[in-house]
């Protein structure tokens, strides 16, 4: 049993010090036009180690946020994360242009669905009513970083036929007269399933984080309910606290 201890803890170790080899490779990985690693055999010859330990390596790196891997290309160095302030009103658009990169949306699939218990609930509705569905890919600077099912009440079916590769909260606004006057905020991480995995080209059971958005418009009626799932290392949630009313503290 000492023994294999022993070989345990010198493959952590070994992998730890990959690690750093490898960290000491992102600024020239990131100087290249799409920011890819080494592909992982040339890694592994290059540090005379094992395809195990060099996963580890590169898994503790894709935990920590520093690279991300997707799909049958290879790994790459993560960009700048994104700034998501759950307290400030706006749209995907607007706040990826806020902070000088580039947004793009991909209509994926925008069909009628019946409404999950769950999702039932979320839309103060009774299971099983048919609801509009939007199903969306979103990214920033040409990388996909956001899965998203949108699920709307079901007298807004018109917003199916519409564009849907914009900001559905402009459309609300510009075409149906509503606003977006107060959203209930779910967050907690998730390992993606295969649908979301697939849209952001990466393997099922990856790393994300899930925010569950539910919004009311100006009447407090509740519009829709966004279903998000972001690439763990591509979002920094961001919020500015006050002690009016109180806050925990340590």
């Amino acid at each position: 049993m000492s023994a294999v201890l022993a070989a345990y803890e010198g493959d952590l170790s070994q992998a730890a010090t990959i690690r750093r080899r490898i960290l000491a490779l992102l600024p020239e990985s990131l100087g290249r036009s799409d920011g890819r690693l080494p592909a992982e055999r040339q890694l592994t010859d290059a540090f005379g180690t094992t395809r195990i330990t060099l996963r580890e390596a590169l898994t503790q790196l894709e935990a920590e946020g520093a690279i991300y891997r997707e799909e049958r290309r290879g790994w790459f160095v993560s960009p700048q994360r994104l700034l998501y302030n759950p307290e400030t009103r706006g749209h995907f658009e607007e706040m990826v242009r806020g902070q000088g990169r580039e947004p793009r949306t991909e209509l994926i699939e925008a069909d009628l669905v019946a409404a999950s218990p769950e999702m039932a609930e979320r839309l103060e509705l009774h299971p099983g009513t048919v609801i509009p569905r939007v199903r969306r890919a979103r990214s920033v600077d040409g990388r996909c970083v956001l899965y998203v099912e949108h699920y709307l009440r079901p007298d807004l079916s018109v917003m199916l036929g519409k564009d849907l590769t914009g900001s559905m909260t402009e459309t609300y606004r510009r075409d149906l007269g509503f606003t977006i006057e107060r959203v209930t905020f779910d967050i907690m991480p998730t390992a993606l399933g295969s649908e979301a995995a697939q849209a952001l080209r990466v393997t099922r059971g990856s790393p994300a984080l899930l925010i569950t958005r539910i919004n009311r418009d100006q009447h407090d009626r509740v519009i829709d309910c966004d279903v998000e799932y972001w690439r763990h290392h591509a979002v920094l949630l961001r919020v500015e606290a006050s002690s009016v009313g109180g806050f925990p503290r340590g």
